[in-house]
């Protein structure tokens, strides 16, 4: 059932992306676009399922990994991948996105086979170093090569979509994103279940295809290494696809390039060293308050994804059962359904602006955090819905923020580096619910949506500042073109110097 929702929401997904033309592309260059998008995409999503197999590992590994390692592992690896984008987002920026998401392929695939192989010398007794110490530099490193995937797939999008049709795109980002998810939490946990050395419940036909394959019941120990071994492999599969189809920009392709009237029209010609980049966007205000957007993005979504399953599993939820044990698919169409309707309050409602639909899910977002935090511990189908809801948002943002927002305020030269430090943003978020979390849950878990609300509320205050943002030739093309009229944040501002607000008596 599950696979046939995936393969309904991916045949959606580039449904949905062939009608939407709003520049009117020829038939050749939407279906060559897709195929550039999609391998891109999937190997993102796959990339996902090689960094949140850890969370699989863990349960798996049981008393080897236990709660406090794996806090010190992923959190290590957390801080690397925020850090790692300065100095990636600028080289992806300088050598292109075709070459950063091999990296990232080849980089995390080799990271999890050595985990994979770290992982059956452990079982096996042969090492029996710190695990700790091990796990968190490796996982740091596969963080590393990760962030390359994360920055790379902003960067070849800029190239082939239009400012009026990357809210669609971001849409399709956060789509990519569930799917990863998905992919990690549902498939990793087939894994698992597969590996197990005598099982004690019943196979399914994928999981004893495993079984058979790998000869599991021969061994003499669990297999637990798979749940590295086999996201290494879908990302070698997936790294020669990009290898043979994907293409840095439409000129790549045999097509003429155009503009996509981001910050970079009228500079193409220009070329940025590494300190003009990352000056170009830490000096940028629209940019910097997209990356604080993204921080509190950081920590609802997450602070969402990844505790809901752990208060269902230590807090009974008597009727609402379904939710944790759907969990990955329930986060896959939600984040979907969260992304396209960002998209399209976006391109089509603010006639892509950015700011006004972040604010509008945010607001909602505030209100599900605040109705769960009252019935926390009474309703438990309200709180497994609210969860959905809030996730619903928080994707929504997100595909917006580090999917959309950076590669417009960026333009097509910074795009890397603008999307790699507003997505740095998110995970400095992450791993601050994730350190505050663990610690005030252990007191009460009724402090859990409490804590998340005021990052909602500081969420929407930031939308309202860039409420007007727009990149000066996306606002040149709207009047120009299709004869939209656009004001912007200096209009705002010029006109409250020359008409201010009366001062109370």
């Amino acid at each position: 059932m599950d696979l046939i929702l995936i393969l309904g929401t991916l045949a959606l997904v580039i449904g949905l992306y062939f009608r939407n033309n709003p520049l009117n592309h020829s038939r050749k260059f939407m279906f060559r676009r897709f195929l550039n998008w999609f391998p891109l995409g999937m190997t993102y999503a796959f990339l996902y399922m090689a960094r949140y197999n850890l969370n699989v590992s863990k349960n798996a590994l049981g008393t080897m990994m236990n709660k406090e390692a794996f806090g010190i592992i992923f959190g290590a690896g957390t801080i690397v991948y925020g850090l790692s984008f300065l100095l990636n987002g600028p080289l992806v920026d300088k050598f292109g996105g075709k070459r950063g998401m091999l990296i990232a392929c080849l980089g995390s695939s080799l990271i999890n086979v050595i985990m994979g192989l770290v992982t059956y010398l452990m079982l096996k007794g042969t090492i029996t170093g710190n695990v700790v110490l091990i796990f968190s530099v490796l996982y740091s490193l596969n963080m590393f090569f990760q962030s390359y995937g994360a920055v790379s797939i902003i960067k070849v999008k800029a190239y082939w979509f239009h400012v009026r049709e990357r809210g669609i795109f971001g849409a399709i980002f956060g789509t990519l994103i569930s799917f990863g998810v998905y992919f990690a939490f549902d498939w990793g946990q087939v894994i698992a279940d597969a590996a197990v050395l005598n099982p004690t419940k019943q196979m399914t036909g994928v999981q004893n295809f495993i079984r058979t394959i790998f000869a599991i019941d021969t061994g003499t120990t669990d297999a637990t290494w798979l749940v590295f071994l086999i996201p290494a492999m879908f990302l070698i599969f997936w790294g020669l696809v990009n290898l043979l189809m994907l293409k840095d920009s439409p000129a790549h392709a045999n097509f003429d390039d155009f503009d996509t009237h981001d910050a970079s029209s009228g500079e193409m010609e220009k070329d940025f060293t590494i300190k003009e980049l990352l000056h170009r966007i830490f000096t940028n205000p629209v940019l910097l308050t997209v990356s604080f957007i993204e921080f509190t993005t950081g920590v609802t979504r997450n602070g969402i994804l990844q505790w809901y399953f752990i208060f269902a599993k230590e807090v009974p939820q008597p009727g609402a059962e379904f939710f944790k044990d759907n969990w990955g698919i329930l986060l896959c169409m939600a984040g979907t359904f969260g992304g396209f309707l960002a998209g399209w309050l976006s391109d089509v409602v603010f006639h892509s602006r950015r700011g006004p639909p972040a604010g509008v899910l945010n607001g909602v977002m505030l209100v599900f955090t605040v109705i769960m935090s009252f019935i926390l511990m009474t309703s438990p189908v309200g709180v497994g819905i609210c969860a959905i809801l809030i996730f619903v948002t928080g994707i929504g943002v997100h595909s917006l923020m580090s999917g959309t927002a950076s590669a417009d305020f960026g333009g097509r030269k910074a795009t890397a580096t603008a999307s790699g430090i507003t997505d740095g943003f998110v995970y400095l978020g992450t791993g601050i619910q994730s350190l505050c979390l663990g610690y005030i849950t252990t007191w009460s878990w009724q402090l859990w949506p409490v804590f998340l609300i005021p990052f909602s509320m500081l969420a929407i205050y930031l939308a309202t500042r860039i409420w007007h943002a727009i990149p000066a030739a996306t606002k040149h093309y709207l009047i120009h073109v299709e004869k939209i009229s656009i004001v912007t944040v200096e209009e705002v501002e010029e006109r409250q110097l020359v008409n201010p607000a009366p001062q109370k008596p």
